[in-house]
């Protein structure tokens, strides 16, 4: 056990709350470009649906809802990314707390977060869903694990909103209540929780709140999921042996990816007492134990019997989030001997605060050294600018949603349509005073001509479809270009004739 005098929680949550604020600082200093799930969540913002396609709508709702109050801004996209990872980092180390009798081992759990790649980096760099399912993923360990220790109406309530919230953010959420139950029938004393009436309050908690998006399900299973299919079970028309063959070793490449920088800073941290600690064991240590093998015997059942081949880390968040949780607990159930663990983590942990923001900038800033352009270097921003000075839209047909995204926060008020979201035909009023705008990437296309689904589109509009519209070219400078260079942009202001 810890020779030292216990922490103080507070200290923690402090710290991760600054951190979080320098990360929002820090996308702010960042070009105001965005990212591809940014731009997702800006241009779906127009319109509020119970389902979008083959991600579920958890995190569109609550990006609707900011941008209601806040505006179409990156601020706001910053704002709701930074706040459900810190609330996910507070969740956890009120979990911890609760199940860990060592303050200081609470606090390493916690703080054992910014150690998982998938959470500390990936999070940040562009994915918004994963955050929503690691921020509901939270919920739930929370309310499960208060529901097992302590229980009351409110840890089966909380229990029941994670789990309708972590299947409104993504499909494969449902292994991590799925695993956990099974691995709690396993346990006698846990096993009267699972089966106490107030288990009934979860079960409805998570079906009214996945209510709505059952409903759209129900018409829209192949449309929701036909993409995610397709990225798991893309084997290259291999053998059935040989496709198992690839999604097993896909999914131990992927435990090895997710676990092993934490499992290395926690043997820096710990010394030789952590290689002891594997023999340490408790009734929590257990139930975390089954609940990791139960997911990956559900993820090995899609590959035997589902056809998946590629399995990426970061799927596995939901499902394996709990591992610095999980060693900190095998530490103290050992009882073995170790001295201030902290003071050799936090210089680590240090690094990760310091490097991952750095990164994040500096991958971006050095395109001006290297030429090696990301998509945040895209000049989208100052592209609007310059078409807003030949005009006022009434709507612009985007090529392609990170397009449609950028322009719809960049170009407001006017309606953004995407070329590859044909589900979205809100009614626009196209006059000569407020036109259609048409804009492409020009590489898309071979000389100066409509990309052909625009050409199609415009087609399909009664009074513009006898149009053949002036095209224009346009070059703008990246951000942080190298020797100025640029991206070339083709558009057409289109307009009903008199």
């Amino acid at each position: 056990m810890d020779k030292a005098r216990d922490t103080d929680m507070r200290w923690v949550f402090a710290l991760l709350a600054a951190y979080f604020l320098v990360q929002i600082a820090v996308r702010l200093a960042m070009p105001p470009t965005l990212g591809l799930d940014e731009a997702e969540q800006a241009f779906r913002s127009q319109w509020l649906a119970a389902g979008y396609g083959p991600q579920p709508p958890f995190y569109n709702w609550l990006q609707y809802a900011v941008f209601s109050l806040g505006g179409v801004s990156l601020l706001s996209l910053a704002v709701v990314k930074n706040a459900l990872l810190f609330t996910s980092y507070l969740l956890y180390g009120l979990t911890a707390r609760m199940i860990l009798k060592n303050s200081t081992l609470a606090a390493i759990a916690t703080l054992g977060l910014l150690t998982l790649p998938q959470v500390a980096f990936e999070m940040q760099r562009d994915l918004t869903h994963t955050v929503a399912v690691f921020f509901s993923g939270s919920v739930f360990l929370y309310g499960f694990i208060r529901s097992l220790k302590k229980p009351d109406m409110l840890s089966y309530l909380v229990t029941g909103v994670g789990i309708g919230i972590g299947l409104l953010s993504k499909y494969n959420f449902a292994l991590l209540p799925a695993s956990a139950l099974l691995a709690a029938l396993l346990d006698p004393p846990m096993r009267k929780r699972v089966f106490d009436w107030r288990t009934v309050v979860t079960a409805v908690t998570a079906f009214l709140i996945t209510l709505p998006h059952l409903f759209w399900l129900k018409d829209n299973l192949g449309f929701a999921t036909a993409r995610t299919l397709e990225k798991l079970t893309d084997s290259g028309n291999a053998s059935y042996a040989m496709q198992v063959v690839m999604g097993s070793g896909s999914l131990v490449l992927a435990v090895i990816g997710f676990c092993a920088v934490t499992l290395l800073v926690f043997v820096i941290a710990f010394g030789k007492p952590f290689l002891s600690a594997f023999s340490g064991r408790s009734a929590w240590t257990r139930l975390l134990e089954r609940m990791m093998l139960f997911s990956i015997l559900g993820i090995l059942l899609l590959v035997l019997f589902g056809g998946a081949a590629h399995v990426k880390d970061r799927w596995l968040v939901p499902l394996f989030f709990i591992i610095p949780l999980y060693l900190c607990l095998k530490i103290e159930a050992s009882h073995v001997e170790y001295s201030n663990p902290l003071r050799r983590l936090l210089p680590i942990l240090a690094i990760i605060m310091i490097a991952v923001p750095g990164i994040l900038f500096g991958r971006i800033a050095a395109a001006t050294l290297n030429g090696d352009y990301e998509r945040l270097n895209m000049p989208y921003a100052q592209l609007a600018a310059v078409l807003r000075q030949q005009g006022e839209p009434a709507a612009v047909l985007a090529e392609g949603s990170l397009l449609a995204g950028n322009l719809r926060k960049d170009l407001l008020p006017a309606t953004v349509i995407s070329t590859d979201y044909p589900g979205f035909k809100p009614a626009v009023s196209i006059s000569k005073k407020h036109p259609l705008l048409i804009v492409w990437p020009l590489g898309a296309t071979e000389g100066n001509v409509l990309p052909g689904r625009a050409a199609e589109w415009l087609k399909s509009v009664p009074e513009l479809s006898s149009i053949a519209p002036e095209i224009s070219m346009i070059e703008v400078p990246y951000y942080y270009a190298r020797n100025g260079d640029t991206y070339r942009f083709g558009y057409a202001w289109v307009a009903p004739a008199d």
